[in-house]
């Protein structure tokens, strides 16, 4: 199949509250004569008589305000919040120390899998520390070739990056997107590959979409341009799909599919091989998805209704012929692969190709004419090569337990490259003999870091309902378990995203100082097919914070580590994790590390592209039920006057339009106002970054020491710097 490369009003009088000058932060002197951090002085947050109705409930948002990003006043309170936590921060002795050393180790050379397009090959580097990865184009894999695209050239900050790109069948041509700071908008361009001349073609408002050829242009999806001031955080509606033709103006593209009557609609556009086919995949939030199939080699044929509801998951591997092979979970939870002939499309009509078993079929690629197909077993990956008539003709042995990806290549390639990872192995490149089924390394990264003096562990523990859940835990060999382990517990819980081995060098740092390292597949991930992620969906959603709650006490009772040592964090629907878990249990952590989190579960849904998540979580405005249900767990609406909550802090960023900023606004302003004193309840918000995706190496760093300092401070941990002078040796 066809794949984009990728590298989902301010209240008046309120600027004078916001511009005050904050106290700095206190300082006293410890038990040992240490410099000790009281309670900061946090700027005075101008609270609104704002209420909602529902159901006949009144819900106060005091700082609504805040959802105004870009006005003055709420400018004026990120700058004074900024400063209150960089002065605290700043005072941190060691923070300077944790940055050289993540500089230290994070500067080693990085390299993705190299791909085949046309008769060029092509492969993403990084020197070490370049805020972007840079693609090169070369003959034959394994040549150093040339600079092909440089993000780093397109500013210098390296916060433009690359987002998506995509070839021509023939290779002649390139269309790659370009993301400013961090934000889900993007511009399409388009190059010559040979000559690697710009061409003049531009596309503006693309958002979650690819770019897939046919003939002498290729389709997209995107937005109509958002009114001014709207684009980073007014709601994404009426999303349509465009072809558009070389050397032709965005405003000729052609319009090739739209729904006027569902506005809250998204849709996918993808191409076959052949480029005989055009796939559109509907969806209406993040799970369940509608198919429809039109076939290019007939003059103006219509669409043709494979799947027309939005139940079930359903992806387009290949086609074969007049068939589609189709990846899907109805019928099969744990999704199986079909044969759709498109003569005959109903779902009563496909036939298994590889059928449904016990373990989770995650994925299946193409390459060489077969089928590779990766199953998920307790969250590591088991990887088998297939006909195309679905017969099993081996398993590829993978180094270890981990995680294996890429294997994609053309029909007519003998060979391809696939990456594995896991906690303690960096992304190291194979290549794989499709006729021999042998496995050889290709290229293996260096660093100065000595693997072997770490493990890794998957343990099973009970939820609260009795449920077994899995954990993987990392640290050095012949820890102690003694309870005073510095822990970081991390996971996310949603969305049917599995939790993986998978490497992480911020990780390092941590790792090498006495940490340990805890992630559980909790539910509403996908590691045990459907079912485990709808055990953690909509009104079975506390089932995820009871998984997380229910780790964080197997490691307190199997003294890993116990309370005044243990941290949590996580990201996107990871903070709402962090938000829901550190309001439940307060008494639980030590330290809670929200990162662009979802923490306003009343309103999620009336900004960007929030209202796609009312799949996974429901929505206020669904039912009285379903209102309370979120009421019950929304960390802004679960802050407790005068509890005293884990040292906190928040991170978000100025141009996350997929979980607008005011979230973690409006959260942290009402922490500092309710919680007791006694710990830190601060916000770190990022300029010129999203979400996460392309965030420059620099600011990566930076925000990692930040995180790291504000963590070993609060659980009174001091790192020893020096014991790494003689430290690890190089891997082989």
């Amino acid at each position: 199949m066809k794949r984009t490369i990728v590298y989902g009003a301010a209240a008046i009088g309120l600027l004078a509250a916001c511009t005050s000058t904050p106290a700095t932060t206190e300082v006293g002197q410890g038990a040992n004569g240490s410099s000790e951090m009281q309670t900061p002085q946090y700027p005075v947050t101008q609270k609104v008589d704002t209420t909602d109705t529902y159901f006949g409930q009144q819900v106060a948002d005091p700082y609504r305000w805040l959802e105004d990003d870009r006005s003055a006043e709420t400018e004026a309170w990120v700058k004074a919040q900024n400063l209150v936590t960089e002065t605290y921060l700043d005072l941190i002795p060691y923070r300077d120390e944790i940055k050289d050393r993540l500089t230290e180790i994070w500067n080693y050379p990085k390299t993705g899998a190299p791909s085949r397009e046309g008769n060029a090959w092509y492969v993403y580097r990084n020197n070490g520390l370049q805020n972007q990865y840079v693609l090169y184009r070369m003959d034959q894999p394994g040549q150093e070739g040339q600079v092909f695209l440089d993000p780093n050239t397109w500013s210098e900050d390296g916060t433009v990056a690359l987002g998506s790109i995509s070839f021509s069948k023939d290779g002649k041509y390139v269309a790659y997107s370009v993301a400013e700071s961090g934000s889900d908008w993007q511009t399409v361009r388009v190059m010559d590959a040979a000559s690697q001349k710009q061409l003049e073609d531009e596309v503006r408002w693309v958002k979650f979409s690819g770019m897939s050829w046919a003939g002498d242009g290729f389709y997209y999806s995107a937005y109509d341009a958002p009114k001014e001031g709207d684009a980073l955080k007014g709601k994404n509606e009426y999303h349509k799909v465009y072809y558009h033709k070389l050397g032709t103006p965005q405003s000729q593209d052609k319009l090739v599919y739209e729904d006027k009557q569902h506005p809250l609609r998204n849709f996918y556009a993808q191409t076959t091989d052949d480029e005989r086919f055009l796939i559109i995949n509907g969806s209406e939030g993040t799970s369940g998805n509608n198919l429809l199939v039109k076939d290019l080699s007939k003059p103006n044929s219509g669409f043709v209704t494979v799947v027309e509801d939005f139940k079930k998951d359903h992806n387009v591997v290949d086609a074969d012929g007049n068939s589609l092979l189709l990846l899907t979970t109805l019928n099969a939870p744990n999704k199986r692969l079909v044969r759709v002939d498109l003569s005959m499309p109903q779902p009563q009509n496909w036939i298994d190709v590889i059928p449904e078993t016990d373990r989770l079929l995650e994925s299946v690629e193409t390459a060489g004419g077969k089928l590779f197909v990766t199953y998920m077993q307790d969250a590591a990956s088991k990887v088998y090569q297939y006909s195309k008539q679905g017969k099993q003709e081996r398993e590829l042995q993978l180094p270890d337990i981990g995680t294996a990806s890429g294997f994609d290549a053309k029909p007519e390639d003998k060979e391809l490259y696939y990456t594995f990872t896991s906690f303690t192995s960096p992304g190291t490149i194979y290549k794989y003999n499709i006729q021999t089924g042998e496995s050889t390394l290709f290229e293996a990264p260096k660093l100065d870091f000595d693997f072997t003096k770490y493990e890794t562990r998957q343990v099973f523990y009970t939820s609260k309902d009795g449920t077994k859940v899995p954990m993987f835990i990392v640290h050095k060999k012949g820890l102690k378990l003694d309870g005073t382990n510095p822990t970081y517990l991390y996971s996310y819980g949603g969305f049917d995203i599995s939790m993986r081995p998978a490497f992480s060098v911020a990780r390092l740092a941590w790792l090498e100082q006495g940490g340990i390292y805890a992630q559980p597949s909790i539910r509403g991930g996908g590691e045990y097919g459907q079912a485990w992620h709808e055990g953690g969906m909509k009104l079975n959603k506390q089932n995820v914070f009871d998984d997380f709650i229910a780790a964080a006490e197997y490691l307190i009772s199997e003294k890993y580590t116990g309370k005044e040592r243990l941290s949590v964090s996580g990201g996107s629907n990871g903070g709402l994790l962090v938000g829901a878990v550190m309001t439940q249990r307060p008494d639980l952590f030590q330290v809670a590390l929200p990162a662009v989190g979802v923490l306003d579960m009343l309103r999620y849904h009336k900004f960007t592209i929030g209202w796609a998540w009312a799949v996974e979580y429901g929505s206020s405005e669904d039912s009285e039920e379903m209102f309370r249900y979120l009421l019950g767990y929304s960390p802004l609406h679960n802050v407790k006057e005068g509890v005293v909550y884990p040292a906190t802090l928040v991170t978000t960023a100025d141009h996350d339009d997929r979980v607008v900023p005011a979230h973690s606004f409006k959260f942290i302003s009402t922490l500092q106002e309710k919680a007791a004193p006694g710990n830190p309840y601060l916000i770190r918000i990022e300029t010129k970054a999203g979400h996460g995706a392309g965030k420059p190496t620099a600011k990566q760093i930076e925000e990692w020491a930040d995180r790291y300092a504000f963590t070993w401070y609060n659980m009174n941990f001091t790192p020893d710097f020096d014991q790494l002078q003689s430290k690890n040796v190089q891997m082989k």
